[in-house]
């Protein structure tokens, strides 16, 4: 199953979230199968993060994007089980402080890219500067809209100095989500993870909804592709992420160097 063609969001063509199911399985028919199939493919992640370090040819930039509770925390917590810390950052990126907000909305992001060798995962990014500054209008029209293109030219950028992008949205129904924070707010472990903006965005959904929508027809690229992954179920999400950032890593045909002196004369006494 090449997860890369089923999910991704094909440049120029207009989406609808209507047409992508939140709860589809991709094709596994039980938790377990699901379960069973994370453990190799985390295994082979951490194959092919310790050969892109070796080689020293191209980082790995995955941006993850979600309404709130779509499980971004989550699925950065079971992808990492895969990965070096050693070789893989991990930036949540909030409200911008307020030496941030004095320069360009894309300074912080920059800042936080991968160098050559290593992964960065984004905790939301650089696109809530066209989802959250949209709908809750925190910046007149003419300057969100500018940032399409912005970001577009941003990412090609990183592209073409060797960053590979691969940005993913949780794609979760307003069910699940209401579920979801019911079930924090029965959670008194959980409850530290609750903010009135949760409950007050929800006001907002229909809006949030139009926002990704234009964000993901406009932005996904080839040298920076949107993908939707099914997140109603926790399980499909791990597997799906896990699967794409493999596929991504093996489409590279990357390879060791070759070693700086000869081994065969090497003796160890």
């Amino acid at each position: 199953m090449k997860l890369r063609q089923d999910l991704v969001v094909r440049p120029h063509k207009q989406l609808s979230l209507a047409d992508r199911d939140p709860d589809d399985t991709l094709g596994l028919k039980k938790d377990d199968e699901g379960k069973r199939a994370l453990a190799p493919t985390l295994a082979r992640l951490d194959e092919l993060q310790y050969l892109m370090y070796a080689e020293g040819r191209r980082a790995l930039l995955v941006v993850l994007q979600g309404m709130d509770a779509a499980g971004k925390d989550g699925t950065i917590r079971h992808v990492i089980t895969g990965l070096n810390p050693q070789g893989c950052r991990v930036t949540a990126f909030k409200a911008p402080s307020p030496d941030e907000a004095a320069h360009d909305f894309l300074w912080r992001i920059h800042q936080a890219t991968p160098r050559k060798g290593d992964i960065a995962i984004f905790n939301r990014s650089h696109y809530e500067d066209v989802l959250v500054a949209r709908v809750r209008r925190l910046v007149p029209k003419d300057v969100w809209s500018a940032r399409y293109d912005q970001i577009n030219r941003f990412e090609q950028l990183l592209s073409e100095n060797g960053v590979m992008v691969v940005k993913v949205f949780l794609h979760i129904s307003k069910d699940e989500q209401r579920r979801r924070l019911e079930e924090r707010l029965r959670d008194p472990t959980k409850h530290w993870k609750l903010s009135a903006s949760d409950f007050e965005d929800r006001k907002y959904w229909n809006d949030y909804v139009t926002a990704y929508e234009e964000a993901l027809t406009r932005c996904s690229t080839e040298h920076a592709p949107w993908y939707i992954v099914p997140a109603d179920r926790k399980w499909v999400r791990n597997l799906a992420v896990s699967r794409l950032l493999v596929e991504t890593l093996e489409a590279c045909d990357m390879k060791f160097p070759e070693p700086t002196l000869d081994v065969s004369r090497v003796k160890l006494k």
